[in-house]
């Protein structure tokens, strides 16, 4: 069973989506492994966006993670990590399939509702950042 790791994002806690963003994965075939509700801690996000920490954008994306509690999950299920960011939709909310999380509940590129993992590898990999003591 192919694992991979969802955040839901500040936009979404604020605005009291949780649930339904949980429910569309569940909806599609996975099951919540793992899940518990956080502050983003600086140094997780340097670690989870480490590509990105040189790139003009992040201090603005550091800054939207850390301003309300996010929800880390590890959901599971047969090709976990392609469904997951099929279901997601692009990063850009207005480039997304019509019913994507991210065209449903995305304000733009920073706020825009979930991250999903972008591989298998890349899963593996966030998935020890968020859940350390495994999943």
């Amino acid at each position: 069973m192919e694992k991979t790791l969802v955040l839901i994002k500040p936009d979404i806690v604020k605005r009291r989506l949780i649930g339904k963003i949980i429910s569309v994965y569940e909806e599609n075939g996975l099951v919540v492994k793992a899940m518990y509700q956080t502050n983003a801690k600086k140094e997780v996000l340097e670690k989870h966006y480490a590509e990105h920490l040189e790139r003009d954008f992040y201090p603005k994306l550091e800054t939207f993670m850390m301003s309300s509690p996010i929800v880390a999950l590890c959901v599971a299920g047969k090709d976990a990590v392609s469904i997951v960011r099929k279901l997601n939709g692009a990063t850009n909310p207005a480039k997304s399939e019509p019913n994507s999380i991210r065209y449903l509940y995305g304000e733009n590129v920073t706020e825009n509702s979930v991250h999903g993992s972008a591989s298998i590898e890349e899963a593996e990999k966030e998935l020890s950042i968020w859940f350390p003591d495994g999943v």
